[in-house]
């Protein structure tokens, strides 16, 4: 599964690394947008595939940030 950004916004924490387990609902990592904090969530159980950004990154809204397999 894709996990995509659902506004833009910066990356302020990335708080799994690639090969992480996750559980579903677990949160992946921290977008700021308008100075809230919204963490973005595992859809499912699995691990971590791959991470397409990383802290201090500008994200667009629907941009992908991270694959759980």
């Amino acid at each position: 599964a894709t996990l995509s950004s659902p506004m833009p916004g910066k990356v302020v924490h990335v708080l799994v690394a690639v090969g992480d387990a996750v559980k579903a609902g677990q949160a992946i990592l921290v977008v700021e947008a308008m100075k809230m904090q919204n963490e973005i969530k595992a859809p499912r159980a699995g691990s971590v595939v791959s991470l397409w950004t990383q802290v201090g990154a500008t994200v667009s809204a629907g941009e992908p940030l991270a694959t759980i397999g």
